[in-house]
């Protein structure tokens, strides 16, 4: 019929095909008109694509097909969540949408369908730490459920820019799982622990790490960290791991950054391992101020925690270190970093109130160190009994 705006094309085949140009909008950029050309086999699907877009681009509602890929909207999600991040921060960002690239990377956005996502969530919890093409074991419901609300976020984003229909990784539920509780010591297991590394050359070290630094803290410190006369230490920086790298980094926040008081047994430990460290520097000689001279170029500063030529030790074999010096004393098995819950732990059931705890701990809130850190075993329910016996008990 007359003005008919989708025009009938012939293939010199004698096929016929149907396609019609519409307006589809301004550019959200330019403002410039935009047209969009549409082919079809049967008129029939042509008329039915052209009343559609016509509709949705009065309520202002079209999405523009676009190529744009699965990759391309988690470049530019990390690009803006991740400025000013830390490089380790950035990093694990990047990290968590390793298996969305694996699967979806190279697919347009806008052919994700939730079913897609589900799929993705599936492989995630049977395969997701396959590496290098080998089969692989599932990855946890906390890691799979970091992964889904990350990748919302990021498509949210074109949801909001008008580039996706709808935000199809919303569709999906979060992974049910059980939290598995952090395994701590009780008070006598700590003096066990501390008792079996009394007099060690790294017994500073351990006697930190029970203070309730994080790994990368008592790693990071350096001897103009420690004031000996004063009797504190300052947590300025971490030496962490990133991207099988070792790094320099500020604390995770402000509040990371802090002045802690020593007593006695860390402030003598810290004597005993400074007066080892000066006698190793002498007996090695120029081999040990190289080394030393040379990691001061890059790094800046004398490490506290160093092997016997001054280099400071590996944070991979730290934590092996610790599980071998647990072994050796007969305790049970619990993580380094269980070493902090367990501090925080032991600091709140000896009264010391909870925002000096966080204060210590390096957190920015209270209830954080609450919620997270501060932890009850079997051992404490007997404090609890024995404090109803004397609630109830009749005079």
């Amino acid at each position: 019929m007359a003005g008919d705006p989708i025009k009938t094309i012939m293939l010199k085949t004698g096929r016929k095909r149907y396609r019609f140009v519409v307006d589809i909008g301004p550019d959200p950029k330019t403002g410039k008109r935009r047209q969009k050309t549409f082919t079809f086999d049967l008129k029939k699907d042509a008329e039915k694509e052209l009343n559609k877009i016509r509709h949705q681009t009065g309520e202002g509602t079209y999405v523009a097909p676009s190529k744009v890929t699965v990759n391309q909207v988690i470049d530019s999600y990390l690009k803006g969540a991740t400025r000013g991040k830390r490089r380790n921060t950035k990093a694990n960002y990047g990290h968590a949408f390793r298996c969305v690239r694996e699967q979806l990377g190279a697919r347009p956005a806008q052919s994700v369908s939730k079913d897609d996502i589900e799929d993705l969530v599936d492989y995630m919890l049977t395969e997701g730490r396959k590496r290098g093409g080998k089969p692989g074991t599932g990855l946890s419901g906390r890691l799979v459920n970091l992964t889904l609300g990350r990748l919302r976020a990021a498509f949210e984003l074109p949801v909001r820019e008008g580039k996706l229909v709808r935000n199809v990784v919303a569709l999906v539920e979060n992974v049910s799982y059980q939290q598995a509780e952090r395994e701590t010591w009780t008070k006598a297991e700590v003096h066990t622990f501390l008792r079996a590394i009394a007099g060690i050359r790294l017994e500073v070290a351990w006697r930190l790490s029970l203070y309730g630094l994080r790994r990368g803290e008592v790693l990071g410190l350096r001897w103009e960290d420690v004031d000996l006369k004063a009797r504190t230490l300052k947590v300025e920086q971490t030496r962490v791991m990133c991207e099988s790298k070792v790094i320099i980094e500020p604390p995770k926040s402000r509040n990371g950054l802090r002045e802690l008081p020593l007593d006695d047994a860390l402030a003598e430990a810290l004597e005993r391992l400074r007066k080892a460290q000066l006698a190793e520097s002498e007996e090695a000689g120029q081999a040990y101020r190289d080394g030393v001279a040379a990691l001061e170029w890059y790094e800046g500063g004398q490490y506290l925690v160093t092997d016997e030529l001054g280099m400071p030790v590996h944070p991979e074999w730290y934590s092996d270190e610790f599980g071998r010096l647990l072994k050796r004393a007969g305790l049970k098995r619990i993580a380094l970093h269980d070493s902090r819950h367990t501090t925080l732990s032991l600091m709140e059931k000896a009264g010391v109130p909870i925002s000096v705890i966080s204060k210590w701990a390096g957190h920015f809130d209270s209830a954080f160190t609450q919620k997270t850190y501060v932890h009850a075993n079997d051992e404490d329910l007997k404090t609890g009994a024995e404090a109803l016996g004397q609630i109830y008990k009749i005079s």
